[in-house]
């Protein structure tokens, strides 16, 4: 059997994380004692595997690890140098970049530029956006599973958007898009901060997000610009139709009138949504199409394989 490798790596986005270690792997989790963000190591409502190793910052020097995953720029730019040795420094690395570009959409240089480090985007638009310089780029698409029992009811007459914090996140996040559809659809928010938003529901955990999403009648996605969400896959994976604006990655998502709808028409989009309620079979018909190209684009087997392949390419 090839070699487990260990891991070391920061809770950055805590469903990637859950998804990511699926792979045949042990994943060592920096923590810091509170638990603040980005450091909250085996924490949390999400269902940790045993492959999953919480990492007090101040034990880290003591270890041994093939590979350090970084997340985010700070990690790379900062903690490195703070809590690894000089030895951890020269270890196999990958730069995992989570998001689009943010300063400028297509000139915006990557923080990493260094021919020994390898950069995994999670879409093909990502990759194609950022200026990624010298640095060796491979595409890891999103990977999820959701529970065998979670499957489409569409029994609330509602559509539903997943987004943490939209009310404080701006235009990017699509805040005022969701307030726009709001007032003319049925429409309710899930996730973190959700309460300050009209419709708002508040948090649903990971693990029962799935079936919560499923009595809905279609899942509506308001981001103008981000990567692609995991909540979106999830939805298609569970068998609802997708609303969404056709920006970044979405738009190789989304088959128009085959498994949702896609637009940068908000009007449009609004019309799409008002037949789906008033015709249920059409949105079980589009969501079951929208289910068979999740599993087959995004499943987890893939996405664990991918990861795996990435890990031993860069410690072979």
């Amino acid at each position: 059997m090839p070699k487990k490798l260990k891991i070391l790596t920061w809770h950055t986005h805590g469903s990637y994380l859950y998804y990511l270690t699926q792979s045949p792997h042990d994943f060592y989790v920096l923590s810091k004692p509170d638990r603040p963000p980005g450091y909250g190591g085996r924490h949390g409502h999400i269902p940790w595997g045993d492959n999953v190793i919480d990492m007090p910052v101040d034990r880290v020097k003591d270890e041994q690890f093939d590979c350090i995953l970084f997340q985010d720029d700070d990690q790379y730019l900062k903690d490195q140098h703070i809590y690894l040795t000089e030895d951890q420094r020269r270890l196999p690395k990958i730069y995992l970049e989570h998001d689009t570009p943010r300063e400028h959409p297509t000139d915006m240089p990557h923080p990493v530029d260094d021919p020994s480090i390898l950069l995994v985007h999670v879409t093909p638009f990502n990759a194609l956006m950022w200026d990624n310089r010298r640095t060796p780029t491979r595409i890891i698409e999103h990977g999820v599973v959701v529970p065998d029992d979670a499957r489409y009811d569409g029994g609330r007459p509602r559509g539903l958007a997943v987004v943490n914090h939209l009310a404080r996140r701006g235009r990017r996040l699509g805040g005022d898009v969701y307030r726009r559809v709001h007032e003319k659809v049925p429409l309710e928010l899930a996730g973190m901060g959700a309460d300050e938003m009209p419709g708002g529901v508040g948090e649903v955990l990971h693990a029962q997000l799935p079936a919560f999403m499923a009595q809905y009648r279609f899942f509506f996605n308001p981001i103008r610009y981000t990567s692609l969400g995991l909540a979106v896959i999830e939805a298609m994976m569970v068998g609802l139709p997708v609303v969404a604006l056709a920006t970044t990655e979405m738009a190789t998502v989304i088959d128009n009138g085959v498994s949702g709808y896609a637009d940068t028409d908000i009007d449009k989009l609004i019309e799409h949504m008002h037949r789906l309620l008033a015709d249920p079979r059409e949105a079980r018909a589009l969501g079951d199409n929208g289910r068979r190209y999740a599993l087959e684009r995004f499943g987890i087997r893939r996405f664990a394989d991918d990861w795996d392949a990435a890990f031993r390419l860069v410690t072979q």
